[in-house]
């Protein structure tokens, strides 16, 4: 279930981007009003609503989606400035015990062993067969624990997965412990603006973190994890802080002397992260798709290939080497933006694939869009067609991301 309402939720967000005036949108309509008492709400909650977010459902929680200035302007806030994201919503967790990097590489594709303390890396939980159950960040810490985060929408099974191979490793005498937190929120503080911000309340020096590198240490006296990652393609971080001084921290950011700090929605972080060509769990990849089909092969370290050790090795190695049938591409278009489930045509008028995101880009003005194609097609440049609305438009294969990433990485 939790997959199911990950991917409405994602529908909704894909709705804003149908529109060619993305900014201009409004989840005060009737179509999107709910019952937000059942909802999960972050430690921000009171402050969204104070700030005039407009709260929707999303993966179970109740977020905004943008706020007063529009999608358009907390977009290009984040691509010029620094803004906030409330991703409290995320799983955070931990995995103590000796045994805890033979668990976790029992799960995923990572590398764990050979990460140096403090450093992490985006990985893939995976089941029997090769599909993805989810993707997540893993952050091996020099304070005997592994650090995990993963997403709202898949932390139902994310836990009944874990839970499940961790009785069978406690079966088999093996010493590991799963710790899910549960009184964190999480911030991410994006833009290329965010590491000036975010010193002014430190003292490490932060051109000493570079990118996917982890420290526990006060921001602005509050104690918290801060690691150098987000999902924006810019520079920035992810902020855990104890819930309840979840506000107290925002606020502080919000008042920086060094530049103006906004608030920021998942309408935003939806067309962020398109355009930084990174996957949406539920829309992009699922249970169905596997790491090579979804161009994600980076992801499996040189060691777990060589060990042949990972879920389902066999099948994902088969299938890197002969290549598989499909695969995710970058699309541009121009004129009306593809949807989500749109059909890709080759020029002979056949379906050839689908798409899986799209939205028209706030810092290119074209659409941009990924999905699935027959892997004969894929090669950049590539001349494609998108159904939209009942016509065919003109589209090309492209390179991704389609806006070039601004990790820091110290040189």
């Amino acid at each position: 279930m939790a997959g199911i309402r990950a991917a409405k939720a994602a529908s909704i967000l894909t709705s804003l981007c149908r529109q060619k005036r993305i900014g201009r949108c409004s989840f005060t309509s009737k179509r999107f009003r709910s019952d937000h008492a059942n909802l999960n709400k972050t430690p921000l909650y009171d402050f969204h609503v104070a700030a005039g977010g407009h709260m929707v459902p999303f993966a179970g929680w109740s977020m905004p989606v943008n706020y007063k200035e529009g999608i358009t302007s907390e977009h290009t806030n984040c691509r010029t400035k620094a803004v906030i994201f409330d991703v409290s919503h995320m799983l955070q967790s931990k995995i103590h015990g000796k045994d805890r990097t033979k668990f976790i590489e029992s799960l995923t594709v990572a590398d764990i062993e050979g990460l140096k303390e403090n450093s992490g890396t985006l990985s893939l939980l995976l089941n029997d067969k090769g599909g993805i159950i989810d993707d997540l960040v893993v952050s091996k810490t020099d304070q005997g624990h592994i650090y995990m985060v993963t997403n709202a929408g898949c932390s139902d099974k994310d836990t009944a997965h874990i839970q499940g191979k961790l009785e069978e490793f406690k079966a088999a005498g093996l010493d590991v412990t799963f710790e899910p937190l549960h009184d964190m929120g999480l911030l991410a503080l994006q833009g290329p603006l965010s590491a000036q911000v975010l010193q002014a309340g430190m003292s490490h020096d932060l051109s000493q973190l570079t990118f996917m590198t982890t420290i526990t240490t006060d921001v602005f006296g509050i104690p918290c994890r801060v690691t150098r990652c987000g999902y924006t393609g810019e520079d920035g971080v992810e902020i855990s802080v104890p819930a309840s001084r979840t506000v107290e921290l925002t606020e502080r950011l919000l008042s920086s002397q060094e530049t103006t700090v906004s608030m920021c929605g998942l309408g935003a972080r939806d067309s962020l992260r398109l355009e930084s060509g990174m996957c949406l769990y539920g829309n992009d990849i699922d249970e169905t798709t596997t790491p090579i089909e979804a161009t994600l092969a980076w992801t499996i370290a040189k060691r777990r290939r060589e060990r042949r050790d990972f879920p389902a090795a066999d099948l994902i190695l088969k299938q890197l080497k002969e290549k598989p049938e499909r695969k995710r591409v970058g699309l541009i278009s121009k004129g009306a933006p593809p949807r989500a489930g749109a059909s890709i045509l080759d020029e002979a008028g056949q379906e050839v694939g689908h798409v899986t995101s799209g939205c028209p880009s706030p810092t290119l003005k074209v659409n941009v869009a990924m999905g699935y194609i027959k892997t004969q097609l894929s090669a950049v440049g590539t001349a494609v067609k998108v159904q939209v609305r009942k016509r065919s438009v003109d589209a090309e294969v492209a390179k991704m991301p389609f806006v070039p990433s601004k990790y820091y990485t110290g040189k």
